[in-house]
């Protein structure tokens, strides 16, 4: 989503939450299959993007440290990606900067939604003759969050991520997102599994609101919670601040050490951060809301 139609853009890579995740089954290549309800937020990293004398690629913010900045960072893969979607037609140097506002490695897609943000980018910028399927197709060889990602908003993934159904009628949800500090490797997590072929999410109620969801959710599960949290047991710390806070509904996301709480209200979310962030003063605690279906 463009801040600006200036040369120089900044773009939104939100963080992605699974509100559940079903783990149904494994495909030959070693890819597994999910059926997972995820939302996108109004808070996570930002991307500026300009036309440069160079290529380059930079790195800022409160989570900077750890990125890499050669070519195994999904952005730049992204970048190198699109060029060689437009073949023979040479795309001009531009200048990236990434502000890391989301912990690394916590569950919250914030590699693939930095690569989402870069690859949108970059086709407008480029101003590339390239559809939303074929930019998702793209984002497939970079990874299976990609092409969910670059929809951004509440949606059912299934199959390894690419098969995607958009939510129409999703309501915006207050969420607390909480980290206490600690990376979760995605590999490791999802070979701790004891089970891989679980059934599916149920079906979602006819309508949509705050109490339907969370009561909805509460027939469901995250099927990497328990794996992750035996991994990282300061999972189960971050879960317990956000229940004592009164969350309606507390969760790992995706394969963590993100969880995630649900708040009736933004300002009770808002109340909710401060106190979890008083107690565990270096957490990662943000307060937000899910981008609506429309």
């Amino acid at each position: 989503m463009p801040e600006s139609e200036a040369r120089s853009r900044t773009w939104l890579a939100p963080a992605k939450i699974n509100l559940a995740l079903h783990v149904t089954g494994r495909r030959a290549d070693g890819y597994h299959l999910i059926d997972s309800l995820a939302v996108f937020t109004r808070f996570g990293d930002r991307l500026q993007i300009e036309l440069a004398e160079r290529d380059e690629f930079s790195v800022s913010g409160p989570f900077a440290a750890g990125v890499p900045l050669d070519g195994d960072n999904l952005i730049v893969k992204a970048r190198e990606a699109l060029r060689r979607q437009a073949g023979a037609q040479p795309m001009p140097p531009v200048a990236i900067r990434l502000e890391k506002n989301l912990p690394i490695a916590s569950g919250v897609g914030g590699g693939s939604g930095d690569a989402a943000a870069a690859l949108s980018g970059l086709s407008r910028l480029w101003a590339l003759d390239i559809d939303e399927r074929e930019l998702a197709r793209i984002g497939l060889t970079l990874g299976a969050d990609l092409p969910m990602c670059l929809k951004a908003k509440p949606l059912i993934a299934r199959g390894i991520g690419e098969e995607l159904s958009p939510l129409a009628g999703f309501p915006a949800l207050a969420l607390v997102l909480v980290n206490p500090g600690v990376a979760v490797s995605t590999p490791e997590v999802f070979k701790a599994l004891s089970r891989r072929d679980n059934e599916a999410l149920p079906p979602l109620p006819g309508r949509l609101d705050f109490h339907t969801i969370r009561n909805w959710l509460e027939a469901t599960r995250n099927d990497l919670e328990p794996a992750a949290a035996i991994i990282q047991p300061a999972i189960g710390e971050a879960l317990n601040a956000l229940n004592k806070a009164d969350a309606a509904f507390a969760r790992m996301s995706g394969s963590g050490a993100t969880c995630f709480g649900l708040f009736e209200t933004g300002n009770v979310a808002k109340r909710a951060a401060i106190e979890i962030r008083g107690r565990h003063p270096g957490w990662f605690v943000a307060a937000t809301r899910s981008m609506e279906a429309d």
